[in-house]
């Protein structure tokens, strides 16, 4: 199968997977689509070359919680996909590890988890913030992204513009707290709407059929979402660009340190440029400088 075929099968897959029709709202995103554990172990001879500096037991299996969603994970046909599972299971094939990927609908009840030690590694849409790294141990940057204002109403077209308005984000989610600092940077009130049901993709969808007026979303998550619903408008920024980054227990230092060698290294392979151009576009910045 070439390159191209693959290319407009991945693209065939998205389109499916977050269609919905237009009269009714059918947002059945949860993780029916993924009920079983995916289990990734690499068949080669682990390539010490590489630099595997802090050596694990080679029987121990890497236990990773990821977000179910296009950047983390999802379902396309037979198959699996997203940025995160692709690269995680690149790098496991690349340097000898076992990993198992459980997919999760709450992220903060996965955080309590790996502190609890049932996961190794949770993988979400979380950005690097002060107040997270006092309690987790954030890895080496794999992207940037920032959070966007999702909207049919194209007369908000700055931070500004948001005074007065109601925004939607999910509940205690970085675009939650985003909105709060930026009512208090811009003097007024935002009327902020804490869903704690629904999922990004799900707040995306009820945007673009207009039954919620605006919502705040990952800018990559909107705009592989933005290519189905054309009418929504995604150009207006809400933060900042941030790192993403895997999230790791403190207390576990040794893989923290192994999984920042690991990714320092695949971010310099055609394999890392690949899901750059595959997922990311211009939707967010590949972090070559990092590794130069």
């Amino acid at each position: 199968m070439t390159q191209n075929s693959n290319k407009s099968r991945l693209g065939r897959g998205i389109r499916s997977l977050f269609k919905a029709p237009r009269g009714s709202i059918i947002l059945s995103l949860a993780l029916i689509a993924v009920a079983v554990t995916v289990t990734v172990k690499s068949c080669s001879t682990p390539m010490i070359h590489h630099g595997y500096e802090y050596v694990r037991g080679r029987g121990d299996t890497i236990n990773v919680a990821i977000d179910y969603s296009p950047m983390s994970l999802y379902r396309y046909g037979d198959s699996l996909a997203g940025f995160n599972y692709e690269m995680m299971k690149e790098m496991a094939a690349m340097y000898g590890d076992n990993v198992k990927f459980y997919p999760i609908a709450s992220v903060n009840e996965a955080l309590d988890e790996l502190t609890d030690g049932k996961y190794d590694v949770v993988i979400s849409d979380l950005p690097v913030t002060e107040p997270r790294r006092a309690s987790f141990r954030f890895t080496e940057p794999v992207y940037l992204d920032k959070q966007v204002l999702i909207s049919l109403d194209t007369t908000v077209r700055s931070r500004l513009d948001l005074a007065g308005k109601e925004v939607w984000a999910l509940e205690g989610s970085p675009a939650a707290e985003r909105l709060a600092n930026l009512a208090r940077e811009i003097g007024d009130t935002i009327i902020v709407r804490h869903d704690s049901i629904r999922s990004a993709e799900q707040l995306f969808m009820l945007t673009a059929m207009g039954r919620v007026p605006r919502a705040v979303i990952n800018e990559a998550k909107a705009t592989h979402l933005a290519k189905d619903y054309p009418e929504v408008d995604i150009s207006t920024p809400v933060s900042f660009t941030q790192f993403q980054s895997w999230v790791v227990d403190k207390d576990n230092p040794a893989l923290a340190d192994t999984l920042d060698a690991q990714i320092r290294r695949f971010k310099k392979t055609p394999e890392y440029k690949a899901l750059v151009e595959r997922y990311l576009l211009h939707a967010a910045e590949a972090l070559t400088d990092s590794v130069n």
